[in-house]
C-alpha cells in the first residue's frame, strides 16, 4: 500500500496482467500443449530457466504440458571429447553404433534428467522418459548411409497420457527403438510433431533460434506472422522457405494433418516467449494453421 492507502502501482500492474490473461488461461485449461525445446534456448542457462518457469506456470494453471527435447550441441561436444568427429548429411547426424550409444547417454541421461530436476526445483511436477520407455517411439533405419538415424513407424502414446493423468510434465528425449531392440537417434522436430499429433494437442510450440519464417531471410521485419498450409507450400516452391527451415515447416504441416490445431515456430531467445504466445494477444514467431480464418487473439 502507498501512504494514501492505495495499492502499489507495480502490484496493480501485476493484477491487471493476470486479469487480462484470464480468457487465455480458460482457453488452455485442461488442454495439451507440446513444446519442442532446443537451440539457443537450451544452450543459454538464463533462457533455459525462463523456458522452465514458463512450463511450470502453465502446469500450475491447468495446462497439460509435454516437453520434447533435443540436445545436438551437447551430443557433438561429448563426441569430440571422446575423439569422435560429428558428421552430417543434409542436416542429419551420421550415427554409427558408438554414436547412438553416446546419443542415448546424453539425451536420455544427462539432458533429460537435468531438465526434470530444473522443473522440480521450480515447483513443477515432472517425469523424464525416452522414446524407448514403453516403446513410446518405434522406428526403423531411415537410410543405411546415415546409420542408426530413425524414421518413426509408430507412436505408443499411453505412457505420456498416463503421466499427464497423474499430473506430471512428461519430459521426452528423442531416441527410439525397433522390435529387435536396435536404438535410433530421432530428429526432435519430427518426434514432437508425431507426439503432438498422437495427443491431438491444442498447440505445438517449436522453439527455435530465429524470429520465425521470413520473406527475406536477411530482414527480420519481413516476419510472416501467420501462414496456412497452402501458403507454406507456395513458399516452398518459390524458395522463400529454404535450408534448415524446410524440414521444420514440413513437421508443422505434418502435425496439423495429424490433428494438431495450430503450430507456432517461436523464437526461443525471447524471454518468456511461451507465456507471451499463449497468454497474451502479442504472440510472436510464425503461426502455421490448416486454413486462415478470423479469430480473437492467438487462441
Amino acid at each position: 500500500m502507498t501512504t494514501d492507502g492505495m495499492p502499489d502501482a507495480s502490484n496493480m500492474q501485476r493484477a491487471e496482467i493476470l486479469a487480462q490473461a484470464l480468457p487465455y488461461i480458460k482457453h488452455y485449461n485442461g488442454k495439451v500443449v507440446v513444446i519442442k525445446y532446443g537451440g539457443n534456448a537450451m544452450v543459454s542457462e538464463k533462457l533455459k530457466e525462463l523456458v522452465m518457469i514458463d512450463a511450470v506456470l502453465l502446469q500450475l494453471i491447468g495446462v497439460k504440458v509435454v516437453l520434447v527435447h533435443g540436445g545436438g550441441p551437447e551430443l557433438s561436444e561429448l563426441m569430440e571429447k571422446l575423439g569422435k568427429k560429428p558428421e552430417f548429411v543434409n542436416g542429419l547426424r551420421v550415427t554409427d553404433k558408438e554414436t547412438v550409444d553416446i546419443a542415448q547417454m546424453v539425451l536420455a541421461g544427462k539432458i533429460n534428467k537435468s531438465l526434470v530436476n530444473f522443473l522440480e526445483r521450480l515447483g513443477g511436477k515432472a517425469m523424464g522418459i525416452s522414446g524407448i520407455d514403453g516403446r513410446l517411439i518405434e522406428a526403423k533405419m531411415k537410410n543405411a548411409e546415415l546409420g542408426y538415424v530413425g524414421e518413426i513407424t509408430r507412436i505408443n502414446i499411453d505412457p505420456v497420457n498416463d503421466l499427464l493423468e497423474k499430473g506430471y510434465i512428461p519430459v521426452i528425449s528423442t531416441v527410439g527403438c525397433d522390435k529387435e531392440g536396435n536404438i535410433y537417434n530421432i530428429n526432435g522436430d519430427t518426434a514432437a510433431a508425431h507426439i503432438a499429433g498422437a495427443l491431438q494437442a491444442k498447440r505445438l510450440i517449436m522453439l527455435t533460434d530465429i524470429e520465425g519464417i521470413l520473406r527475406d531471410k536477411n530482414d527480420p521485419s519481413t516476419l510472416i506472422s501467420e501462414l496456412s498450409v497452402e501458403e507454406a507450400k507456395t513458399l516452398f516452391a518459390d524458395g522463400t522457405i529454404a535450408g534448415g527451415m524446410v524440414p521444420k515447416v514440413e513437421c508443422c504441416i505434418d502435425a496439423i494433418s495429424w490433428g494438431v490445431r495450430k503450430v507456432v515456430i517461436l523464437d526461443g531467445r525471447v524471454p518468456h516467449a511461451i507465456l507471451l504466445e499463449l497468454l497474451t494477444d502479442e504472440g510472436s514467431g510464425t503461426l502455421v494453421v490448416g486454413e486462415k480464418k478470423k479469430t480473437a487473439g492467438n487462441a
